[in-house]
């Protein structure tokens, strides 16, 4: 069942996106303001096309896994809840509308975001989720002083020295410390030991 919403502004309601028989479209040509919007479908069953979150406030009630956030425009927006590998912010010619894509003072310090790219967009307008999150402004230009450290070993041999992958709009990586310190058989404890040499990571 397609469940749509475009070419309408909608103010101050709730948007409850939660029907697992529901296949959500957004946009094109949506305008939110103030609104409460509440997902709770996997990313196969949410479509965002281009669309103005404007003054919004996001709760994601299953974690949403592998979404391109990448067409749509995020100005004084409030996140909630886990994302994982999530895109932020205009990706150039990743897909159709990403010109529309933007994230402007937004807030996710209620988020617990994982291994999340954000492209584009000026890092200094958002407020970052709080440690065990940890994230690293412009990865790529930083990656020599980055790798001029000795991170834990898994990490540092498979993440960050292959930064130079990662699409040249990306000005900032989140990563979520106790998920790594699993993945790559580290602690948090030695993940922070190394965080805290860097002025260009904040958590």
């Amino acid at each position: 069942m397609n469940i749509i919403y475009e070419d309408r502004v909608i103010e101050g309601e709730r948007l409850a996106l939660t029907d697992k028989e529901g296949n959500y479209y957004l946009g094109p040509n949506l305008t939110l303001r103030r609104c409460t919007v509440v997902t709770r479908v996997s990313a196969r069953w949410l479509h965002i096309l281009p669309t103005h979150f404007i003054d919004c406030t996001i709760e994601v009630k299953q974690e949403l896994k592998n979404f391109p956030w990448v067409r749509a425009s995020l100005k004084g927006c409030r996140f909630k809840g886990r994302m994982t590998s999530c895109d932020f912010g205009p990706w150039r010619d990743y897909t159709e509308g990403w010109e529309h894509g933007a994230v402007e003072d937004c807030d996710f310090t209620e988020a617990r975001l994982s291994n999340c790219r954000f492209h584009g967009c000026d890092m200094r307008t958002l407020r970052l989720p709080p440690w065990p999150c940890f994230t690293i402004l412009d990865p790529i230009g930083r990656l020599r002083e980055l790798n001029s450290v000795e991170w834990p070993e898994q990490f540092g041999s498979i993440i960050i020295e292959n930064f130079y992958k990662h699409p040249p709009s990306t000005v900032a990586l989140t990563y979520h410390a106790p998920t790594v310190a699993k993945r790559y058989e580290t602690t948090e404890e030695e993940l922070k030991a190394v965080i805290e040499k860097f002025d260009c990571i904040v958590y």
